[in-house]
């Protein structure tokens, strides 16, 4: 091999390593930088000058958003909303996409497909209507109004239907034929199959709905009925933001997200290779 040639193949992994790297650290900074600024004190915040690493680390402001807002009653409202849209989601996408699945009855597709088009509508025009529907039906400012509205996804229901297709048809008829109703079926057959595709639904549920901001931001009217990612706009006043105050709560709204996917990664994994196979 030429010496040039050497180079150049000795050369090409290290630019390849050397643009990953610069793009990771980019997408990581404002991550990086809100820790930060969930560490300085008002001081440094208000400096003028940007600092990265604090001078002085201030562990207090993560005792003292405790004192200022209701923050556990935020945790615990967040907490109570988005389990419980993952729950009722592990209850009912799977189930309606077994229906799609493996159910005949007239007007399947067409039903199927007017559930898919509901994923091309934005959020945005869905709201007006959706929240005139619970203000009518004595919904706002309640926990049935940040849940029931998502208490199920198009989303969810395909990616179910999804997972449940392949498995084979003959296994059903033989449960079938044994006397098995299509409940058991569901529920001793399907359902043990779907762990690793349920498992990625919740996490993924759970991530989002815990970091929804805009319906919560519309359909609650008292402090009390906050999650976290509303009550953080406590710290915000017309004129003085308390940035500090606001990343640490961001950091905190960002642990459970994180430990949750790192305890569920491998479900997660799993499931990304069953589609691959599939």
């Amino acid at each position: 091999m030429s010496t040039a040639k050497f180079e150049q193949t000795t050369a090409s992994p290290i630019i390849t390593y050397g643009i990953l790297t610069v793009c990771i650290l980019l997408a990581l900074f404002p991550f990086f930088y809100m820790v930060s600024l969930s560490l300085q004190s008002d001081a440094e915040m208000y400096s003028g000058v940007p600092v990265i690493i604090p001078s002085v680390l201030q562990f207090s402001n993560y005792a003292d958003i405790w004192q200022k807002a209701p923050f556990a009653r935020f945790i615990l409202n967040s907490f109570i909303i988005a389990g419980s849209i993952t729950l009722l989601h592990l209850i009912f996408d799977p189930l309606i996409g077994y229906i799609f699945a493996k159910m005949y009855f007239p007007g399947k597709r067409l039903m199927f497909g007017a559930l898919l088009s509901t994923l091309m509508l934005p959020f945005f025009i869905r709201m007006i209507p959706l929240y005139i529907l619970t203000a009518e039906m004595g919904w706002l400012n309640t926990y049935q109004g940040l849940i029931m509205p998502f208490a199920m996804s198009a989303y969810g229901i395909f990616l179910m239907r999804q997972f449940i297709l392949p498995i084979p048809d003959e296994l059903i008829e033989a449960a079938r034929i044994d006397g098995a109703s299509d409940l058991r079926i569901y529920w001793q057959i399907v359902l043990p199959q779907l762990r690793p595709a349920l498992a990625t639904l919740g996490l993924l549920t759970f991530v989002f709905q815990f970091n929804e901001f805009l319906w919560p931001l519309i359909v609650v009217s008292s402090v009390e009925m906050r999650p976290i990612t509303t009550g953080l706009a406590l710290f915000n006043s017309e004129f003085f933001t308390q940035w500090n105050l606001t990343s640490t709560g961001g950091v905190i709204l960002f642990l459970p997200s994180f430990l949750i996917f790192v305890f569920m990664q491998r479900y997660f994994v799993r499931s990304v290779m069953m589609t691959g196979m599939k």
